[in-house]
């Protein structure tokens, strides 16, 4: 359930390798409207893509609100995954103001129950099974906006995924930490 989970993430973004964000949506997701006046859009699709991306940043909330509301994390464990609940929050929050810089309506969040039948959630049994879950989930979110770095011919815009998928892989290195999980052996571990 979790591996198709990463692969929705990264398909989000990219369909045979292309991007099908617009430069004008990443621009506008950046905060910089100007360059995005000076893009052309496809504002229906990127508006669809951005309202498939914000859901799955929804279900990032969620999966984080039922880790820290399970009783499994551990006090510092817990403060991390709301840390990195709340970055997911600013990600919602600027995919919300860009979809509707765009003319278009949000996508309405699911339930926490919802995502918590999604996900599982009643297997999970201890703090590594939520830490597991996050790790698989942010991974998936690497992949996806590492996936839209190449379609780009402006640097700017390259930038702007790239410092999204940092987030990302940050978050899965401090859980991969906190699972006492070796690092990578190999070179090239997000992106494939």
């Amino acid at each position: 359930m979790i591996q198709s989970i990463d692969f929705r993430r990264r398909g989000i973004l990219r369909a045979s390798g292309v991007s099908l964000l617009s430069a004008s949506a990443v621009a506008l997701l950046a905060g910089c409207e100007k360059m995005a006046v000076a893009q052309t859009s496809n504002a229906a699709g990127d508006v669809s893509i951005l309202n498939t991306a914000l859901g799955l940043e929804n279900e990032a909330i969620s999966a984080y609100q039922l880790g820290a509301m399970s009783g499994l994390l551990q006090k510092p464990v817990l403060e991390i995954a709301v840390m990195f609940q709340t970055h997911h929050k600013e990600h919602r929050d600027a995919l919300i103001a860009t979809i509707r810089k765009l003319g278009g309506t949000p996508v309405a969040a699911k339930s926490d129950a919802e995502v918590g039948k999604a996900l599982n959630a009643a297997a999970l049994k201890s703090q590594a099974d939520v830490l597991r879950l996050a790790q698989r989930l942010e991974k998936g979110a690497a992949n996806a906006y590492i996936g839209v770095i190449p379609s780009f011919g402006d640097r700017a815009l390259a930038q702007v995924s790239a410092r999204l998928a940092a987030d990302e892989v940050m978050h899965w290195t401090v859980l991969s930490q906190a699972l006492k999980d070796p690092l990578p052996a190999k070179a090239l571990s997000f992106g494939a």
